[in-house]
């Protein structure tokens, strides 16, 4: 249905788990423990897939610009995002939270851009090979908070956080890359043991992650970063993939939806809408100023920095999954770090990003590709 009225499979699953949760027609229990460990599964799965599907071969492509624009797509967005949430009375941890879940971004509209053959332009290179800085820096942010969080704050706690997280991203990203690179490369031929071995990858980081009182999803997306090469093309990689797509991460999404109340929902657009439209035009006008601001130094014309833009509006698979582990973080006094306010405030920017995002790449794209034909070729040339 989602598909037959050109919405994101995501926005149709988080209604269908409105329409079936126990604030519309009640027909599933939303604590029950399967669904639950299903859900679980799944969210740890789909950040284990944003490191595994990152195009490796295009961000080296265009490295330096992609490491500009993701730093620059994620830090002025975060602190729109902080100043604004601030400026509403929240304190300066669940600020900081909220704006690291606007920082990063899923690019829904990147298979408008393949569909068009645009996939190669050089401000498509630069925007994809973005979403690895993005998505990391983002990850990063919000791993700091949740701990200081739940423990307070001090200098010895952060110093020891920091410490843990500095030896942790390396010991991931380059120790299980080639620990889990030769080991993977000895069972290649034994497609069962493979999948296992991959499984096993993510659920082992998932819980190095919790063992240094990081979110699990911090784990897992390094996990996918760190086997991204070595899993490239395997058989094994597209199986896991079909079972977490079709049934793990929709799950995700259906359980998600069991925590949206319609009415509260409703409520929160009239009663919090100015931190709604907060949240909301922090991302807008963040995620602008970065595309604009690269774009001009890049030398991108107007309708390629507007692609660039509409690319990185979208919020969902990493935003979600963040948003749900600090709706159920409490600090000693009992308080989660994103009180149901802000929940809703982000489940509403889910669903305006994910539809308006599309909707702006499919009228700028056709037009960037237009200017990349009446120009000299844009090919990707390395840095």
């Amino acid at each position: 249905l989602s598909r037959r009225v050109g919405l994101p499979e995501a926005v149709g699953l988080l209604l269908s788990g409105v329409l079936f949760g126990p604030h519309v027609l009640d027909i599933f229990p939303p604590q029950h423990p399967v669904m639950q460990f299903f859900a679980e599964v799944g969210m740890l799965l789909l950040m284990f897939f944003a490191g595994l599907e990152i195009d490796l071969t295009l961000f080296r492509q265009k490295i330096y610009r992609s490491l500009g624009f993701g730093v620059i797509t994620t830090s002025v967005p975060l602190l729109l995002g902080t100043l604004v949430t601030l400026g509403l009375g929240y304190e300066l941890l669940p600020a900081i939270v909220a704006g690291s879940l606007i920082a990063s971004y899923t690019m829904l509209g990147s298979t408008i851009v393949a569909r068009l053959g645009a996939r190669n332009l050089e401000p498509m290179v630069v925007t994809t090979g973005a979403t690895m800085v993005s998505d990391t820096l983002s990850l990063l942010v919000f791993a700091v908070c949740v701990p200081l969080y739940v423990s307070g704050f001090s200098v010895s706690g952060i110093s020891i956080q920091v410490i843990e997280i500095v030896v942790f991203v390396p010991l991931v990203l380059l120790g299980l890359g080639r620990v889990g690179a030769w080991l993977l490369r000895r069972v290649e031929d034994e497609e069962e043991t493979y999948f296992i071995l991959m499984f096993g990858i993510l659920a082992v980081t998932a819980l190095l992650a919790e063992w240094i009182k990081l979110p699990g999803i911090v784990g897992t997306f390094l996990a996918g970063l760190a086997v991204n090469a070595s899993v490239k093309d395997k058989p094994a990689k597209g199986k896991l993939a079909f079972i977490g797509n079709t049934l793990f991460i929709p799950i995700f999404f259906i359980v998600t939806g069991f925590l949206i109340d319609p009415m509260a929902l409703a409520r929160s657009i009239s009663q919090d809408f100015i931190l709604a439209a907060g949240i909301i035009g922090s991302l807008l006008v963040g995620k602008w100023i970065a595309a604009e601001s690269c774009g001009h130094a890049f030398g991108f014309p107007l309708a390629a920095r507007r692609t660039m833009w509409s690319l990185s509006l979208p919020q969902v698979a990493s935003t979600l999954a963040a948003a749900l582990v600090a709706n159920k973080t409490f600090n000693a006094a009992g308080q989660p770090l994103l009180d149901e306010r802000m929940l809703n405030a982000v489940l509403i920017m889910v669903l305006v990003t994910a539809i308006l995002g599309p909707i702006l790449t499919q009228r700028y794209a056709p037009l960037m590709l237009r200017d990349s034909t009446s120009r000299k070729p844009q090919g990707v040339k390395t840095d």
